[in-house]
């Protein structure tokens, strides 16, 4: 089902999104004629970076101009490439004889759109040619070689055999591109301030070598080593995207032979036009999904996909593959879930003996709205083994993995770059926790603490219960997050859901047994505060850790009977309206919760009667105006036309029915 757009011309949104774009950057200017951003002041002293290429993917390319990164980006309408008329005028733009690099993605081939846009998107075959064009009739108009080229596809899910002519598509990768030359442009041999003092310590006379070396620090880099470390970033770059969906592409109606994915799949190597991926299959966890996906990223045994010299890391340390990690956005992933990846991502690579140097997460190359994500590697040199470049009619240029860094870690002024932190980051391998072992002294003590140990006169069925709610809760967790999505905030249950399985494994681990149940009522009040959170987590932590307190008032007897649970039970809802001001009827869980309690303490002996009373309750919220919790911000007339109960008081029946169901 397409999502909902704004009504717009695509190519107006286009011209405003550029215009836009110079009110968050005042570093740039904006040329409407050929749709070029560029910066303001250029340098006359060093080359200039430029790259460009269909609108949609922002922020690449436009929001990458910036001191440290790109001089200029061209821009094309959505999905389409700049025509070779507008990259002549870019380079117009940057023209000081010091040399203009072209860093270009890789999309020489026919794409898929899937949509029925003739009008507005050409085929972005044309990128790589049109660019190509340009660069020609510079270097042919002008009798100059200081104008270069660097190619980017860095796509793994394209292998040798499909890609041998039209070759790997460009991915979010090229974004490492523009900032690593980018840096090396701006800063000139800065960076050799780290290697340079090391060399010369051993000499006696370091101090003059170093004034000598100040000076030198004004040059800038030659365009010829630009070039190559451009190249050399692009040689060593491999990418993989995932999508759970194609893009709704502005201002287009999605086609009949539009292939969406099925509700459950999910693309592997999806490209950032809507392009087939190379695979497709069922949604999994998200831990299983970067299993599913890192392989293909660092394979060395797939002739058709293994594009990197990764190197075996099974017999030495010595040998290990140092990288620097790019997790891109593709669209509307959360930052939340942006995060999970780059935790997820980081330890796959640690256990299979990769060391990540730098990672960077956010939004760099989009697809417009699509939903999805792609996981980026630099292979760098290896500790202490330089790669030497021969650069024809200049000396030698030495690439090592701390040189790639420090460009990786210096600032770039412009609204793309997301900046990080530098340094290593400290990723650590999964571990298995052991369930935490009580001390029996204090085990003791708190037995003596609450009147000591109190039994259920059938532990086994009092774990029945338990399980059973529990599970019920599970199987109604998507009627419970309807419910609450409707009249809520959508989280109900989920956080019902995670507090039932959190008990269940303490029932697995044997840390609820009903063999002791001050003990068993106190690790669920626990497990609840801890795997529920939330307010609904803190409301349950109360009234059990309150029952826990009640049900130690039994001191006569070591098993408890209905009355003492009927006055346990009482006392725990009277303890928990220290906490709350909700009271019956104000469509919560409350509701359910004291219309049971009420009803249990009155008759003892009838506990059907009591869950009758709660599921009356429960159903009874259809009609009542929210007094309390996040349904009292929505508007009292939907929430009477949306016809729903409300969810947590759902939650309380849900489980108690499960419970009476065993007990009876």
């Amino acid at each position: 089902m397409p999502g909902k757009q704004f009504d717009c011309d695509p190519k107006k949104l286009v011209v405003d999104s550029l215009e836009g774009l110079t009110y968050l950057n005042s570093q740039v200017d904006y040329d409407p004629t050929y749709q070029i951003i560029s910066l303001k002041e250029l340098p006359k002293d060093r080359c200039h970076l430029i790259c460009g290429g269909g609108s949609g993917h922002e922020p690449s390319h436009s929001g990458f101009v910036g001191t440290g990164m790109l001089s200029a980006a061209v821009c094309g309408n959505i999905f389409a490439s700049p025509n070779s008329q507008q990259v002549t005028n870019g380079l117009e733009k940057l023209d000081n004889h010091q040399g203009i690099l072209i860093v270009v993605m890789n999309y020489t081939g026919d794409f898929i759109c899937n949509v029925s846009l003739p009008s507005v998107l050409p085929n972005n075959k044309h990128l790589v040619l049109n660019f190509g064009i340009a660069k020609e009739r510079w270097m042919a108009r002008r009798n100059t070689e200081a104008i270069k080229m660097v190619i980017v596809g860095d796509d793994v899910s394209v292998g040798r055999e499909q890609g041998k002519l039209a070759g790997r598509r460009g991915l979010a990768g090229t974004v490492l591109v523009y900032k690593i030359a980018g840096a090396l442009a701006a800063q000139g041999f800065a960076y050799f301030i780290f290697y340079l003092p090391r060399i010369l310590s051993a000499g006696r006379h370091m101090i003059s070598h170093i004034r000598i070396y100040t000076c030198y620090l004004v040059s800038r880099a030659p365009f010829s080593h630009v070039h190559a470390v451009a190249q050399f970033v692009a040689d060593h770059l491999a990418t993989i995207g995932v999508g759970f969906d194609h893009c709704q592409i502005p201002g287009a109606q999605t086609s009949k032979e539009h292939d969406s994915l099925g509700p459950d799949e999910v693309e592997i190597g999806m490209g950032i036009h809507n392009e087939p991926g190379y695979k497709r299959q069922k949604i999994t966890n998200l831990d299983q999904l970067i299993n599913d996906i890192m392989p293909i990223l660092t394979s060395t045994t797939d002739k058709d996909r293994s594009f990197l010299p990764f190197r075996d890391t099974s017999s030495s340390k010595e040998s290990s593959n140092d990288v620097i990690l790019l997790i891109n956005n593709l669209g509307s992933i959360s930052e939340l879930e942006l995060s999970a990846i780059v935790k997820l991502t980081g330890t796959w690579l640690l256990e299979k003996g990769f060391r990540v140097q730098r990672v960077i997460s956010g939004t760099f190359m989009t697809s417009l709205d699509m939903s999805g994500f792609s996981i980026s590697l630099i292979l760098l040199p290896p500790a202490n083994e330089d790669v030497v470049i021969d650069i024809v009619g200049e000396s030698s240029l030495s690439i090592s993995a701390n040189m790639i860094l420090d460009l990786f870690d210096a600032p770039a002024d412009c609204p793309g770059w997301k900046s990080s932190h530098a340094g290593q980051p400290r990723f650590s391998k999964a571990e298995k926790k052991e369930p935490k072992v009580q001390d029996p002294e204090v085990a003791e003590g708190e037995k003596k603490s609450t009147g000591g140990t109190l039994a259920v006169s059938d532990p086994a069925l009092f774990i029945k219960a338990v399980q059973s709610a529990c599970k019920a809760l599970i199987s109604a967790e998507p009627e419970i997050t309807k419910y609450d999505t409707i009249a809520g905030d959508g989280d109900c249950g989920l956080t019902l859901k995670s507090g039932a399985e959190g008990i269940l494994t303490a029932i697995d681990q044997e840390k609820i047994m009903g063999t002791d149940l001050v003990s068993d009522l106190l690790q669920i009040s626990e497990v609840v505060n801890r795997d529920m959170g939330g307010t609904s987590g803190g409301l349950y932590s109360i009234y059990f850790n309150a029952l826990a307190v009640g049900i130690g008032k039994t001191k006569n007897s070591k098993t408890i009977d209905s009355q003492a649970w009927a006055n346990a039970l009482d006392f725990a809802l009277n303890t928990l309206y220290k906490y709350t001001r909700a009271r019956s009827p104000s469509r919560t869980l409350i509701d359910p919760l004291s219309a049971f309690v009420l009803t249990f303490t009155l008759t003892p002996s009838e506990f059907d009667k009591a869950i009758e009373a709660a599921k009356e309750s429960a159903e009874n919220t259809i009609y009542l105006d929210a007094k309390a919790g996040r349904a009292s911000y929505v508007d009292r007339q939907k929430l009477q036309d949306s016809q729903v109960p409300d969810a947590g008081a759902w939650g309380v029946w849900k489980l108690l029915e499960a419970i009476g169901l065993v007990i009876n």
